[in-house]
């Protein structure tokens, strides 16, 4: 079995990025306040994880990268009064609204790129994404994202049965 190059837990609400706003000046800036403390949750967590690393260099070669977002439900997926703690039978098992998917790993494979864990987002040539509630089932108890990376190169030298 190929082991991941790289694996590390990232806490705190994962923010999007790619929408930018012109402000009354002409000067374009980030519409959500949530990604650059999302960037430096990401970056933190991969330095955290590199640190004992020296020899680590930026991966160049093709990559392939999953990462799990888990987000916090909404207060209106829950009853109220005594029943504020109990999941309504409406609620969604999957996030469907914002943040969107694709913006969520942008903000990640950049925050991975300004940690040195690669040496561009264009490494990437497999992705697998997905947006879960905490506390679901394989899901974090807190907001935050799993992000696992491997070498495709790896894949292809790994003997068959």
């Amino acid at each position: 079995m190929t082991l991941p190059v790289l694996q590390l837990t990232a806490y705190g609400t994962p923010g999007p990025q790619g929408s930018k706003t012109k402000n009354a000046h002409g000067a374009m800036y980030e519409s959500s306040a949530a990604v650059k403390p999302w960037r430096e949750a990401v970056k933190s967590a991969a330095l955290d994880a590199l640190h004992h690393d020296e020899a680590w260099m930026a991966l160049t070669a093709a990559v392939r990268l999953d990462v799990t977002f888990c987000l916090r439900r909404p207060k209106s997926h829950f009853g109220t009064g005594r029943n504020a703690s109990v999941l309504k039978a409406s609620a969604p098992p999957f996030p469907t609204g914002k943040p969107d998917l694709d913006k969520l790993v942008r903000s990640t494979q950049d925050a991975l790129k300004d940690a040195g864990v690669l040496a561009d987002d264009s490494v990437v040539a497999t992705l697998r994404a997905e947006k879960a509630f905490v506390l679901a089932a394989g899901a974090l108890l807190t907001p935050g994202a799993v992000i696992t990376i491997w070498r495709l190169t790896d894949f292809f030298k790994e003997p068959t049965a």
